[in-house]
């Protein structure tokens, strides 16, 4: 249970819930491509998926100069249908951000 209570207490800052919403619609993002989407400087975005990562809901993979995150866990993968169910407006802005930011 303990595990449980530091996923949800990981997931209640705004910032984070964000950046677990994208990741949760894309099988692997790099650090590079959250901060342009969410508008959020490089500092920030990092500190806030290490929290996500030590609370066990992403993992990581290094690719020279870039962290690559991508969900991880039972948890993860059950609570991303909960959150597309959502309809917020930050969360589909951020969607249509990183969608044009993918897009050749």
């Amino acid at each position: 249970m303990s595990e449980l209570s530091v996923q949800f207490k990981a997931l209640g800052d705004p910032i984070r819930l964000r950046l677990f919403a994208l990741l949760g619609q894309h099988p692997e993002l790099c650090v590079c491509h959250l901060v342009d989407a969410l508008h959020i400087p490089q500092s920030t975005v990092s500190r806030h998926l290490s929290v996500l990562r030590h609370a066990s809901l992403v993992d990581t993979r290094r690719d020279g100069k870039w962290m690559y995150y991508r969900l991880h866990g039972d948890t993860a993968i059950q609570i991303t249908p909960l959150l597309r169910s959502f309809s917020d407006s930050q969360m589909q802005q951020d969607v249509d951000a990183l969608q044009t930011i993918l897009t050749p």
